[in-house]
Parts: C-alpha cells; sequence; structure tokens
C-alpha cells in the first residue's frame, strides 16, 4: 500500500462512501491523509449511517460537517441526507455549498434548515450534472439567472414549488434527461391544479405521489414513462413518438393521452389500474414493436370486458414477454374455439390469479395452447392465511391440473409464487 500514489489512495477512499469511515481510514498516515485533502472526489452523510449522528445536538454536528467538508479540496460529489435529524441554521449549509459548488459534479441535498436558503441561487451556473433535492422549499425561480446549464438528472422529494417555478426550474435545465418528481407539494394560484412541462432533452420521466387535475408533458425526445400511486384528471403526453417504456402503478385517471407516442412502445406495464379494455388497446394499438406486455392487478369498467388476447397476438408480433392477473370471467374464455392466432414469440408467460378456481385452470391451458416456443411459465397466486377446507381443494385441484398439463409441455421451466 505505500507505493500506491496518493491519487488511487483517493479513489479508493471515494469509494468507501460514508464521511465517517473516510475520515478514519485518512488517518492510516501522512500519505492517506493528503489523498484525503487533494484527492477525495465524493463525501457521503448520511443520518442512517451512523446512530451518534442522532445523539450530538445540532450546532455539534454542523461542526463535524464544517470541518470535514473543509479539510477537502475537489469535491465532486457531495451528499448531505439528514432526513430524520433537527433542522439545521442557514449559515453553515450555505458556508457548505459555495465551498464545494465549483468543483462538484453531483448534489444530493436533504437538509431542513432555518430559515429556508435558495439552493437555485447557490448552485446555478455551475457545473452539476446531478441535483438530488428533498424537504425543501423552491421559490422564485429565474431561469436566465439560475441555469443549470451542464445538469442531466433532477429529482425533487417533497419539495413545495408551484406549478409556473417547477415549469421555469425545467427550462433552466436545457440538458436534463431524466426527472423525478416524488410527492411534491405543487403550489398553485389558479383554482384548476394544472402543471405543463416542457423539456427537448428529457428522456425519462418518473412522477410519484401527486394529486393534480391535469398535468401536460410536451417532451419529444422522452423515452421511458413512469407513473405510480397518483391521482389525475388528465395526463397528456406531446412527444414525438421516441416513447419505448410505459409503466402505470396504482395511479387513477380519467384521461390519459400518450398522442402519437405509441408506435416505438417495446415495454408496457400496467398495475393496479381500473380501464376500460378496448379504450386502452386503442391507445397502444399501433405498437408492432412490442415486446412486453404486463397487465397486473387490473380492473375493468365494463363486467363483460376481458383482455382480447386474439387482438394482442395480431397488434403486437414481436411479443415475448407477457404477463397477466386480473378477474377472470367466463368471456376470458372466448377464444378457446378460435385456433387462427398464436403467440408465436412469447417465450415467458406470467399468469397470476385474485380468484382461483376452475376458469383459471382452463384460462391457463389455453394460453399454453398458443404458445408454441414457450421456454418459461410463472403462476402467482394469494393464499389466505386462514384456509377453509373448501380453499385447499381447490388449490390442490389446482396443482394437480398444472402437473398433469405440464406433462405435455415438458420443455417448459415452470415456476409458482404465492403470497
Amino acid at each position: 500500500m505505500e507505493y500506491l500514489p496518493v491519487e488511487v489512495i483517493g479513489n479508493i477512499l471515494s469509494r468507501v462512501g460514508a464521511a465517517r469511515d473516510v475520515v478514519i481510514a485518512s488517518s492510516t498516515c501522512q500519505k492517506w491523509r493528503e489523498a484525503w485533502r487533494n484527492h477525495l472526489h465524493t463525501l457521503m452523510f448520511n443520518s442512517n449511517d451512523w446512530p451518534v449522528y442522532h445523539e450530538l445536538t445540532r450546532s455539534r454536528l454542523e461542526i463535524i460537517v464544517t470541518q470535514t467538508i473543509f479539510q477537502t479540496n475537489g469535491l465532486h460529489c457531495l451528499s448531505i441526507i439528514m432526513d430524520d435529524v433537527d433542522e439545521f441554521s442557514a449559515a453553515p449549509v450555505i458556508a457548505w455549498l459555495m465551498y464545494t459548488r465549483e468543483t462538484l459534479r453531483q448534489l444530493h441535498y436533504n437538509v431542513r434548515t432555518t430559515p429556508n436558503i435558495n439552493i437555485l441561487e447557490k448552485c446555478g451556473r455551475q457545473r452539476l450534472e446531478v441535483l438530488a433535492l428533498a424537504h425543501n422549499t423552491i421559490t422564485g425561480v429565474e431561469p436566465s439567472y439560475q441555469k443549470f446549464p451542464c445538469l442531466r438528472s433532477l429529482s425533487l422529494s417533497y419539495v413545495s414549488i408551484s406549478a409556473l417555478d417547477l415549469s421555469l426550474f425545467l427550462t433552466a435545465c436545457p440538458k436534463v434527461e431524466v426527472l423525478s418528481l416524488v410527492s411534491i407539494d405543487i403550489v398553485m394560484s389558479d383554482p384548476q391544479a394544472m402543471m405543463e412541462l416542457t423539456s427537448n432533452s428529457l428522456k425519462d420521466i418518473y412522477v410519484e405521489a401527486i394529486s393534480l387535475d391535469k398535468i401536460i408533458l410536451e417532451a419529444d425526445s422522452l423515452e421511458k414513462l413512469h407513473l405510480k400511486d397518483c391521482t389525475l384528471e388528465v395526463f397528456e403526453l406531446v412527444s414525438k413518438g421516441s416513447l419505448s417504456h410505459l409503466k402505470i402503478d396504482d395511479v387513477s385517471v380519467i384521461h390519459l393521452d400518450i398522442g402519437e407516442s405509441a408506435e416505438d412502445l417495446e415495454i408496457v406495464d400496467v398495475s393496479n389500474f381500473t380501464i376500460m379494455w378496448s379504450k386502452f388497446h386503442h391507445m397502444i394499438a399501433k405498437s408492432s414493436k412490442l415486446k412486453r406486455l404486463r397487465l397486473w392487478g387490473v380492473v375493468f369498467d365494463d363486467e363483460d370486458e376481458a383482455v382480447d388476447i386474439e387482438t394482442i397476438s395480431a397488434c403486437f408480433p414481436q411479443l415475448s414477454h407477457l404477463s397477466l392477473s386480473y378477474e377472470l370471467r367466463e368471456t376470458a374464455l372466448h377464444y378457446g374455439s378460435q385456433d387462427s392466432f398464436q403467440l408465436g414469440n412469447v417465450v415467458v408467460l406470467e399468469l397470476g390469479w385474485m380468484v382461483i378456481g376452475d376458469l383459471f385452470s382452463h384460462w391457463v391451458a389455453g394460453l399454453l395452447e398458443r404458445c408454441p416456443n414457450l421456454r418459461k411459465l410463472v403462476i402467482y397466486g394469494v393464499v389466505s392465511e386462514t384456509k377453509t377446507h373448501e380453499e385447499c381443494h381447490t388449490l390442490a385441484n389446482f396443482t394437480s391440473f398444472i402437473v398433469r398439463l405440464m406433462r405435455k409441455y415438458l420443455h417448459v421451466d415452470v415456476q409458482f409464487e404465492y403470497e
């Protein structure tokens, strides 16, 4: 170790992670202390890394962080995650940001301060590439002054910001490719809770736990859209058709429109969602490149509706991974008498039940017949803790049925996932 260059030692210390461990490691010898001062690139303060953080007074903790940061030169990545520690004074936090901002490439900042500080004013016009903010308030965004010319990833969690300021913030990030919005408090001045976002560079957006009347997203380069645990009346995507991955998880939305963005879709993953199948299918019907389709925990608006397997076969010829779980009814088996279609490219089939019974068994058998090149079958199910004799008998019959059925498909790997 004594022959290692100080630059290599600096890289080693940068991979250690937790600030306390870095300080301990750097005390090894003079050479390691030099590497810490001049060649350390990454420093992380996380209240979950060291229980003593919770026992220290606010002023003592501020001193420790200040002393540690001020003994380094040229930090590229700084993480200050003090989510469950008392609020810090604004003055030392401003000092940390001002000291490091010219060299920082990544800032993960989750610190409550008194009073609130303008993080954009302190870090704008620098070379930040990744910015993750949490538990802060953002007001008065001025994109002509608070520009982030190099920013590629932006994450806002539990942040209070107006719809206008969020839109302006995105405008101030001309190269941003990844945007994550989690439980943000959208401050509204208009009676209609509407948010309009525009970005020519955005490729990946994740939106979680947001309630609004309307979201309009204009992003010509968007490739991945993920909505989770949101309540919306209208969501509209305006794009030139680069979207390849659509994921919707536990979302309530009256009107969902992805416009002309469906043609390049390769993955559609929908779970815990109430849909009108005909309307949803019409939205993705042009997705001839679709390779993965997952409809899990889906509830249909119309009691007589069911996923049309024959239409799936016709519209998505490249489909290789199919996952289906919803409440089965007799209408789900109407395809059984039609031999004109197959899911020829499907190699992985995942099927689940809400209520197990003979209907599910016949559904599994019918789908297996339609997948001549299947290599893997996964059966998902929910087994209640308290089982009646009838439930046990039904599960036993299903197991026996699957054993007999799979003797016809010895080349297929079968797995069971019960919870």
